[in-house]
């Protein structure tokens, strides 16, 4: 096991003081088997009222409640986790799920409901045709259809950093030949819908002492991965964006079915689109 320390400060900074609406943030890592939760705390200047729920994928939301004006908005999380997870992981996928095609049981259709359908369009059926290209035969080994699909995403997508909001949609990061991390993860998300897996967007943060890996800033930032359902071994983690599968560097925060559930900090103020004069996100995760 390894104990992280886990920075994000998201600031606003306004023109004048302005009334600050309620804001939803999700920030607190999600405890799993492989990740314990030892600690954690969120500060905020002005200070708010928080109250708390789990949404409909078990996250933990909080929602913030200011009283007064302010012309600054600094939202502080700090959490400490353990995570253990294994480097190298063995899934022991069920006999019947081996080779890829198979068929989910009832149940297990009716429980992955959305997450095996595709989120966006597809017009001409271009990424069903690009993934299809991925599959070798009638029947092939399924792990290794799934790690070929994220190695695919990375070896067509240059990775780019963006700092504007939004994500973009499969077909225009096939399109434009570059993407970040969260474009990565849902273009891999749709592929993988379009032959038919349940899979899930996961937003959290990158451990990254070494430095080397794609979309990391320092020791580490925020990302976005996917997680796919394979019978017997249950969600399956693979980041695209690295080629890698397995969450032996990844801490978890949020589980979605679209990119756009998954904003860490979403709310608004009562002004002038001018009163903003601007936003500023840090994050450090540390061993």
């Amino acid at each position: 096991m390894i104990d992280l320390e886990i920075r994000h400060v998201t600031t606003y900074r306004y023109r004048r003081p302005v009334e600050l609406w309620p804001h939803r943030l999700l920030l607190r890592p999600r405890e799993s088997r492989e990740l314990r939760l030892t600690s954690w705390n969120l500060e905020t200047t002005p200070p708010a009222s928080l109250t708390w729920a789990h949404d409909v994928f078990g996250n933990a939301v909080a929602t913030a409640t200011f009283a007064e004006p302010s012309n600054i908005l600094v939202i502080d999380s700090l959490a400490r986790v353990g995570l253990d997870v294994a480097a190298w992981p063995v899934f022991p996928i069920a006999a019947s799920a081996v080779r890829f095609p198979f068929r989910y049981d009832d149940g297990e259709w009716v429980d992955l409901g959305s997450l095996s359908m595709p989120q966006h369009a597809d017009p001409g059926e271009r990424l069903r045709t690009w993934v299809q290209a991925f599959v070798r035969g009638a029947s092939t080994d399924t792990l290794a259809l799934l790690k070929d699909i994220g190695a695919g995403v990375s070896a067509w997508i240059s990775y780019q950093s963006r700092d504007v909001e939004g994500t973009q949609t499969p077909i225009e990061t096939l399109d434009r030949g570059w993407g970040s991390c969260r474009d990565f993860a849902v273009l891999f998300a749709e592929a993988v819908r379009t032959l038919g897996f349940g899979a899930r967007i996961v937003s959290g943060y990158l451990h990254d002492p070494s430095r080397s890996a794609v979309g990391s800033f320092g020791g580490g930032s925020t990302h976005a991965w996917a997680e796919v359902y394979v019978p017997g071994a249950g969600w399956i983690t693979f980041d695209p964006t690295n080629r890698s599968i397995g969450g032996a560097n990844l801490i978890p925060v949020a589980v979605v079915r679209d990119i756009r559930q998954a904003v860490p900090v979403a709310g608004s103020f009562h002004g002038v689109p001018d009163d903003l004069l601007g936003m500023s996100v840090g994050v450090s995760v540390t061993g």
